[in-house]
Order: structure tokens, then sequence, then C-alpha cells
């Protein structure tokens, strides 16, 4: 019978020093924790390649993390910070918004001292996010006002550092709000040396959102309701991850941004190319149908991302490469290490 899991499963006791700060000084000097086999193996990053074979692909999410965080104020003086989770159109936007009192349908923010927009609303009738009209072309906006969306455990002010550490060395696609941060990783070298090894490379593109940070507030899993983000799969990643299974090769997905985009566009039986919205929640039992092996950051406890790597390296497997991560003193989170996943076939 299938293990039933609730949230306290997902639970750990994290000390808060090992909650990265900055990041390593170089990307691919961060330790990656090898945890294919029984034995966890202590590695670093660069070491990669020699852990891949010639005909793997990696697939990478090349969204790039825009400078989605605004500060401003009401019309009537109070203080408002927005964070925009989505482009709309040529001047719409919706964000979350953080005020002492929401502002009202048809009033005046002004951001930056800089631009105006007007508050349109709420997204829905059930939505947390308000819907924005701009005085002019959002991400050219956000380009010259905006700050860097650092997630909410990451305790200083962004800095110019920040703009080009969090955000990847191959990001093209503008619109996420937290960046891919498996992919963080890589550098110019490491990518060089992937090649050489013979290992081919893809992309999909999956907009990261400000509801990855989103705590599960349920016990039970089945209740909560994933945020929505954007993906697309373009023909030819679905060519190459076609030519790699014909030729024994593995998929590996940089990132659970990159899994979740990779096994959203193969729920209906096989991968279908082509972008749309997925709220795909992966709990244990999930089966997966595209990635075999995964590189991933270490996430917070009850986390979705938590549940989504223990349902793709089974959730024993997963408590035990966490414990160890902590007792060797690995760094957690957006800035902090990773590790390598293998799929296992029947992941408790």
């Amino acid at each position: 019978m299938p293990r039933t899991f609730t949230l306290g499963d997902f639970d750990f006791a994290l000390p808060p020093e090992l909650i990265a700060q900055h990041p390593a000084p170089e990307r691919s000097a961060s330790r990656l924790l090898d945890g294919r086999s029984d034995v966890a193996v202590d590695r670093i990053f660069r070491e990669l390649p020699g852990l891949l074979e010639p005909g793997d692909l990696l697939v990478f999410n090349d969204t790039r993390v825009i400078k989605a965080r605004l500060l401003g104020l009401k019309a009537t003086g109070g203080s408002v910070e927005a964070l925009v989770e989505r482009v709309l159109t040529q001047h719409e936007v919706l964000v979350h918004l953080r005020a002492s009192k929401s502002p009202k349908p048809g009033s005046r923010v002004r951001f930056a001292d800089a631009f105006d927009a007007w508050v349109l609303g709420r997204a829905g009738p059930e939505d947390s996010l308000f819907h924005l009209r701009f005085d002019g072309e959002p991400l050219a906006l956000l380009e010259r006002h905006g700050h860097v969306p650092l997630p909410p455990y990451i305790t200083h002010a962004d800095t110019t550092d920040d703009e080009r550490r969090y955000q990847t060395v191959f990001a093209a696609r503008p619109g996420a709000v937290a960046a891919p941060t498996a992919a963080l990783h890589f550098d110019a070298p490491l990518l060089a040396a992937l090649a050489a090894r013979g290992v081919a490379t893809a992309n999909v593109t999956l907009h990261v959102g400000a509801g990855t940070f989103q705590p599960v507030r349920t016990e039970t899993l089945a209740e909560h309701r994933m945020h929505s983000e954007w993906f697309d799969v373009p023909e030819a990643t679905v060519q190459a991850i076609a030519r790699t299974r014909a030729n024994g090769g593995r998929i590996v997905a940089v990132g659970t941004t990159t899994l979740r985009a990779l096994e959203s566009a193969a729920l209906g039986g096989t991968l279908q190319a082509g972008s749309r919205d997925t709220d795909i929640f992966i709990t244990p039992g999930f089966a997966f149908r595209v990635v075999d092996a995964l590189v991933t950051n270490f996430h917070l406890p009850k986390s979705t991302l938590t549940m989504l790597v223990s349902a793709f390296a089974g959730f024993d497997r997963v408590r035990a490469l966490y414990a160890h991560a902590i007792a060797q003193r690995y760094r957690f989170f957006s800035y902090g290490d990773a590790m390598l996943l293998q799929r296992q076939a029947a992941a408790a």
C-alpha cells in the first residue's frame, strides 16, 4: 500500500547559519553532493562533467530574472512595495502589493519617484494579486527603476553583484521573479568542459514566480493549491530528447523548474512542444516520464520543492542526503550548494 505523506514529513531542523547570504566566489566552485549511489560523495560542482556520460542531455531553464521589486508611494503618501509577478501586455502587469492599507481600484501609485501606475483591481475575486497599468513599457521601467527580487531569506539589500550573480550566464528570455538557482553554478569554462565531454544541451523556459516561496499551509498535501507559472518547451528540445533516448543517453534536468516544465509538457503521456501555464504539484507517487537525473540546490523545509525532490529520488534517500548536507555544513537555498540525484524507479 502506498505511503501517505503529510506536511510534517517534510520538515527538518536547519541551522540558520547554513542559509547562504552570498554566492560562492566562483560559480562552479560551489560544493556538489553526489547523491546517486547508496553512499553520498562530497564533490565540487566543476566535477560535474565527469559524472555524466557522452550522449547525455543537460536541459536548462533559459529564463531571465527581471528587476521585479518596486518601491513607491500611494497618492495618500503611504508606502507601497510591489513585486511584479507577470507582465501581461505592453502596459499591464500582475503584482503582489504590500502596504499598510491596500490601494483601491482607480487609485494611483508613484514608483521610484519616476513613473505612475494605476490600480485596475484584483486579478480575480479570490486572488491576492493586483492588476496594475504602468504609464510605460513594464520591462523597460523595471530595468531602470526596479530592484533584484532576492528571496525573503536573503537579508541584505540587492547590490550590483546580485544583478550579476542572481542570474544565469545563459539567461535569455525575461520574465522570472526568482532565479532557476541550480543553473547559477554553471560558468563558461564548465559549459565548455561539458561540451568537450560530449554532453549535449537544450533549453526550456519557465518564468519562475514568487509563488515558489509560498509556504504549504495544509497538513494534507492534496489540499495545497500550487501557483501557476508560464513555460515553453521548444520543438528543438523535444527532438533533442527523442534523439538522446534513441541513442541510450540520459535526460538531466538542471533545476526543479526545468523538471516541472518537462514533466508538465508530458502529462498527456508523451512530451509535447508548446507553451502554456502549469500548476503541477509533484509529490511522492508522481509518475515521471521524462527526467532521469536532476541537478538541484537544497530547498526549504516543508516546501513544495522538497516534496518534488523526495518524489524524484525517494523520501528516505532525500532525508538522508539532507542530514548529510547539514552535518557537512553545506550551504542551503538560492545562493547555496547543489546535489546530483538519480530518479528511482519506485520512489517512496
